[in-house]
């Protein structure tokens, strides 16, 4: 099989990760030349000087994004990576920002699974493709994204300027191939007013995961303090209290979790409006945050709220509740809601916007990324099935997904397809530890080869 070449490829592979992780491309909205940050601008041009250096064409489109390509021909065929990250956030048992080689064959770093581990591996199998001398039947690019996580702005601006794609997919998800993603809709809730108790509140860096962490102030007397202590004690995260001169100041730990699967997080945000409410009552909390443990809770469905839908091909709806502030100018949280692909995304808005306005709220949709939804008979997944099945020696999967991969971005011409395996160990992606197997890495380099050779000469 073609796609073994990679492996003479290995060493630099993981040199040019170390490269890419050393960066802390966390995606800013900025003004001006760089649209996404420094950050995000440094690593665009240290992956087009990478391609660049191993003899392939490669484009800066404006720090948008960037890509390397070969071949020629009317057709395109690509791959979509993302270089941008989530924050780092605390916690980490190494530094975030240097990649960590374990004796155990363990990557570790931030973006090593979500994204830059997929990405550098696609860059190399260009460049095998172009050593070997294949000659293809179409271009062959791979994309380099850069506001993936923040809501994938850097696509469209890319494609307004560059060849819309006839193939492609992501190395992004898992394996096998995801031919069915959920729609994204996010948004957010405010309130002007004042909480009687609540001084100010923060939780959540991004609203795609789960906050970790929930800080807040309130004020409070002696006997409530010491009661609000106690009831900290039976919380289901560790939440600790202390006294202050007018009242006390928490600090819960919960567990991030990628959006698309908030359940199996522990969402501090969460439980620290629980312990409040069921220590000082609705009265004290007022209006915002007694709507935020009535209407959304612990729960990671949306049921408080009447959209716990679901459907056959992708599952049921998920409910984030990722950002949550409270200060001097009111009260604001942000949700991220991953919904049914054969679902209507409009009806979960104004469903939730309906019920905001009864508590005499604000409610603004950012948001609403549709469903991706391609046959599993089509010629693009039956190609990627069979570069699965060659190189991994079993069948391929098809199935759907809540994540929000650079596949819907491809005009309904492209799917997720890796790195990730069933029987993977957690790669602890948007959460502390961030990592990958090397040894399992190495057949996804395998197959990303075999798989890209495919397309380049279907």
């Amino acid at each position: 099989m073609f796609g073994e070449k990679i492996l003479d490829y290995w060493d630099d592979i993981v040199q040019d990760l170390g490269k890419l992780v050393a960066i802390p491309s966390v995606a800013v909205p900025s003004e001006g030349p760089h649209p996404f940050g420094d950050q995000c601008a440094r690593i665009m041009d240290a992956v087009v000087e990478l391609a660049q250096g191993y003899g392939l064409s490669a484009k800066n489109v404006d720090y948008y994004a960037a890509h390397a390509e070969i071949g020629e021909g009317p057709e395109n065929a690509i791959v979509m990576a993302h270089l941008d990250i989530v924050p780092a956030g605390e916690g980490w048992d190494t530094d975030p920002f240097t990649l960590v080689l374990t004796e155990d064959g363990r990557a570790i770093g931030r973006g090593v699974s979500d994204d830059k581990g997929a990405a550098v591996v696609a860059l190399h199998c260009l460049r095998a493709l172009k050593d070997a001398g294949v000659k293809g039947n179409r271009k062959l690019r791979v994309v380099f994204g850069s506001a993936e996580e923040i809501g994938m702005q850097d696509m469209p601006y890319y494609f307004s300027k560059e060849q819309h794609p006839d193939m492609g997919f992501t190395p992004d998800s898992g394996y096998g191939i995801c031919h069915c993603e959920k729609g994204i809709i996010n948004l957010s809730i405010k309130s002007a007013s004042h909480s009687p108790l609540i001084k100010n509140f923060a939780s959540g860096t991004v609203s795609n995961a789960v906050p970790a962490k929930a800080e807040c102030q309130i004020v409070c007397t002696e006997g409530e303090y010491l009661q609000l202590a106690e009831n900290a004690k039976a919380a289901e995260v560790e939440i600790t209290v202390t006294r202050t001169e007018d009242g006390a100041k928490l600090l819960a730990k919960g567990k991030a979790s990628h959006a698309a699967a908030p359940q199996q997080g522990k969402n501090a945000a969460a439980y620290m409006v629980k312990l409040l409410a069921e220590t000082f009552g609705s009265d004290r909390l007022g209006e915002f945050f007694q709507f935020v443990y009535e209407k959304i809770g612990l729960t990671t469905d949306g049921s408080l709220l009447g959209v716990n839908i679901s459907d056959e091909p992708s599952g049921p709806l998920t409910f984030n509740l990722g950002l949550l502030s409270c200060g001097a100018q009111g009260s604001s949280l942000t949700v991220d809601i991953r919904y049914p692909a054969t679902k209507d995304g409009t009806w979960v808005s104004e469903t939730i916007e309906k019920a905001v306005q009864e508590a005499g709220l604000t409610y603004t949709l950012l948001s609403d990324a549709k469903p991706l939804y391609l046959p599993k008979e089509s010629q693009l997944v039956t190609l990627l099935s069979g570069a699965y099945q060659d190189i991994a020696g079993e069948p391929c999967e098809i199935y759907s997904m809540g994540g929000g991969t650079y596949a819907r971005q491809m005009f309904g011409k492209g799917v997720g397809f890796g790195p990730g395996f069933p029987d993977d160990a957690p790669s602890n992606a948007h959460d502390v530890n961030e990592q990958i197997d090397l040894r399992r890495f190495r057949l996804h380099a395998q197959i990303c080869l075999e798989a890209m050779y495919r397309m380049f000469t279907a």
